[in-house]
């Protein structure tokens, strides 16, 4: 098994069921509010755990994650009566584009799994899907991150330098830009975080 074969991935969800949802999950749901029913899509779903905090807010969620378990996974965390509010979805961040027209786009640790050669697309389609005054965040990772200067990686995985982070989000309306930078786990080893958190919103 190599480090991101979906192999590894499907392994890394099955470990995740326990844990609380991310931050930057939380983060969006305190600005955007109760769903009533409004469309979200959790991008790099994983086990499931965000999506299950987005349904229970009242979002009907569109869960999309390329490990293939990904589809009895996620749905075992949301409750019966719930689950008319979730829709899952196998397929990488770029094989589910066109997305939804949705009023949040969370995508925590996703997007730096696009390779280059098809970031730019990817992102022009998750900025396209947000409806007028849909939230979005999402996690990027640094040039100084590790895998940045790792030749197993380096190639497959897209990072960016602050200056690209900016352009990215020009003409949102940006809440946060968090850069952060730290050693610590990772679930391959310890490792060398370089991370950007952002969360923004499209103008109304």
């Amino acid at each position: 098994m190599t480090r991101f074969d979906l192999a590894h991935w499907d392994l890394y969800n099955a470990r995740q069921t326990g844990r609380a949802p991310r931050q930057l999950c939380r983060d969006l749901l305190t600005r955007a509010g109760e769903g009533a029913g409004r469309q979200a899509v959790d991008l790099g779903a994983g086990s499931g755990v965000e999506a299950t905090a987005l349904v229970r807010a009242g979002w009907h969620v569109l869960a999309v994650d390329p490990a293939p378990g990904t589809a009895d996974l996620v749905p075992r965390l949301v409750p019966p009566a719930l689950r008319a509010g979730l829709e899952v979805r196998v397929a990488t961040v770029q094989e589910a584009l066109p997305l939804p027209s949705a009023h949040l786009v969370h995508a925590s640790y996703a997007l730096p799994f696009v390779p280059p050669s098809d970031f730019a697309r990817v992102w022009e389609g998750v900025r396209g899907a947000l409806a007028p005054g849909g939230w979005v965040g999402v996690t990027l990772f640094g040039e100084r991150d590790e895998w940045a200067t790792d030749l197993a990686t380096a190639d497959a995985l897209t990072f960016h330098h602050e200056e690209d982070v900016g352009e990215l989000i020009d003409g949102l309306d940006v809440l946060v830009v968090d850069e952060r930078e730290h050693d610590g786990p990772s679930f391959g080893g310890p490792k060398h975080w370089h991370t950007f958190e952002v969360v923004a919103r499209r103008p109304a």
